[in-house]
């Protein structure tokens, strides 16, 4: 594998709104990042990804940008951002913005021509399709529910397709102005000096053309648009033209956000020669999710659907690339609740979790929050501030659910639960702002929060700083980087254990990720013990004593 500027460091995602408000209107924003870039490296970050802050409605929260060559004024002014391009970079970390181009929003300048003339050039910036006399094209649903298609405003049998909500239209890449548009942006932004993107739903460009009905899979006669993606060829060629006008002459980390993909595709997504620098391991931390709907999912992650994905995607890799190795991020709940039964959360389970992630073989992507614990919050309804949630909560009344179960359900799953005020102090608002916070915070923030557990030796936050430290160590960074993964104990009862080997050199991490005490009789002889979450480490004979939610780390 040819070696890159990025393989041997550890990220961070933030999520601007919740991160820090610098100016008390209850909104993070840049100026707020700015001030917390001190407390990024010191954690030992160095790539930031920070999604969308670039003009937008906010239908979907910024996922939804009328102009990309805009800051949206929540967040601050361009001149902040460049401020902070330039401070991240005084202390080595990188810049990745979130490169949203499968969509724009229906505030875009593009789209208000094309609805002012469909048939005119900006029309062609769209997928805009005539109708079966007046009924949609096809019966694809959308992923935040209702068909893909929107009428355009003045015809009757005029369409625009929209995978996301009906103020997020697709962009046709089919295109190639469109194309050159979006190549253009790109390059303007890393002109300015940012480490490269993330690339949001870059797995939707390419769309079957035929608008052919799909069998439905649901009551409502549809069928979810995703399978499309499953059922088109030809994404790549859009993919390695973006890569090689937009990344390769800047030297640019791509982290693509492609799922489930087969195994002969991994080696042209990611990798020397791939479309993606690295793509998120998506398939291990969504374990839980048994069918289309939060009514479908398992709760909480079932521990073995966790260990067999998670060897299953790093044997699929092999040799091929890095993937960004993830539990929790804007989009999911948090994985200190998704993946630790409520009664077990505490210091142990939480760097059990930590620990098992960061010694993977990928690149360790942490979210705002995981490094001191946060969790997810028990909800209202009317709290509720995400699209996808309100319309599971619909979904499972409609299934026959009582208003009580479906909250409970929309509790554990809503991406609200990853998007709360990062918890900074045991102060007003934890911290976050001096005003109103935009969502509200968690209540434990008097008990979970960066101030307190900076000044405790054995908090979770010291410890992912050791841990991430021990990770870019001299002594085990060219391990835990190159290392091979081989799962090992993986048919005894909730153990995770594996080993990282490279030349003669190898470690092995085993961990008891339950709440009762565990026995594992080793079948290799260690001679160190480099790193633990528990004080002491009992052995009798050749069998390790681990405790509740112990990891060990050993050394041969």
């Amino acid at each position: 594998m040819k070696r890159e500027w990025w393989h041997d460091k550890a990220a961070y995602q933030i999520y601007p709104k919740s991160f820090y408000d610098s100016n008390g209107d209850g909104i993070g924003d840049i100026q707020g990042i700015i001030r917390k870039l001190d407390y990024i490296q010191d954690l030992g970050i160095d790539i930031l990804w920070i999604s969308p802050m670039f003009q937008s409605p906010m239908v979907d929260n910024g996922y939804d940008i009328s102009d990309y060559y805009a800051i949206d004024p929540m967040f601050g002014t361009m001149e902040d951002m460049e401020e902070l391009i330039a401070e991240a970079k005084k202390r080595k970390i990188s810049i990745l913005m979130d490169l949203v181009v499968n969509h724009c929003s229906s505030e875009h300048k593009w789209f208000k021509e094309a609805m002012r003339d469909p048939d005119g050039p900006y029309g062609k910036y769209f997928y805009i399709v005539d109708g079966k006399d007046g009924e949609v094209p096809c019966n694809w649903r959308s992923y935040f529910g209702g068909s893909v298609w929107e009428k355009v405003p003045g015809y009757d049998n005029k369409f625009y397709f929209h995978s996301f909500a009906k103020e997020q239209p697709d962009l046709n890449w089919e295109n190639p102005q469109v194309r050159e548009e979006i190549y253009k942006m790109i390059c303007w932004w890393m002109e300015k000096g940012l480490g490269g993107f993330r690339i949001d739903a870059i797995m939707n460009i390419k769309k079957d053309l035929t608008w052919t009905d799909l069998p439905a899979d649901g009551p409502d006669g549809m069928a979810d648009v995703y399978k499309v993606s499953q059922k088109v060829d030809g994404i790549g060629d859009f993919l390695m033209e973006m890569r090689r006008r937009c990344f390769d002459p800047y030297d640019g980390l791509a982290i693509g956000e492609a799922m489930f993909l087969k195994e002969e595709a991994v080696k042209h997504f990611i990798g020397e020669n791939g479309y993606f620098s690295s793509i998120f391991a998506f398939e291990p931390c969504h374990a839980y999710r048994k069918g289309k709907n939060y009514k479908d999912y398992e709760w909480p992650q079932p521990f073995e659907d966790w260990r067999e994905e998670t060897a299953k995607n790093q044997r699929m890799l092999g040799d091929a690339g890095f993937e960004a190795n993830i539990i929790e991020n804007h989009d999911q709940p948090r994985g200190s609740s998704l993946f630790i039964p409520e009664e077990d959360y505490g210091f142990y389970s939480v760097t059990a979790l930590a620990a098992i992630i960061v010694c993977q073989r990928g690149l360790p992507f942490l979210y705002q929050g995981q490094e001191i614990g946060m969790c997810n919050r028990k909800w209202k309804l009317e709290e509720f501030n995400d699209l996808e949630t309100l319309s599971q909560y619909e979904i499972s009344i409609d299934a026959g659910m009582k208003p009580e179960e479906a909250l409970e359900i929309c509790s554990h799953h809503s991406r609200d639960n990853a998007r709360t005020p990062m918890q900074w102090t045991h102060g007003k608002n934890a911290g976050f702002s001096e005003g109103t916070p935009w969502m509200p915070v968690n209540e434990n923030y008097t008990k979970i929060n960066v101030e307190d557990e900076e000044k405790e030796y054995g908090s979770v936050l010291n410890y992912y700083k050791r841990l991430i430290r021990f990770r870019k160590s001299e002594e085990y960074k060219e391990i835990l980087t190159y290392g091979s993964y081989d799962p090992i104990y993986e048919d005894a009862d909730h153990i995770f254990a594996y080993e990282r080997k490279l030349g003669e050199k190898k470690l092995a991490l085993i961990c008891n990720f339950s709440g009762q005490p565990s026995r594992v009789t080793l079948e290799t002889e260690y001679e160190n013990v480099v790193f633990v979450n528990y004080e002491q480490t009992t052995m009798q004979g050749r069998d390790l004593l681990l405790k509740p939610y112990e990891v060990v780390v050993l050394e041969v």
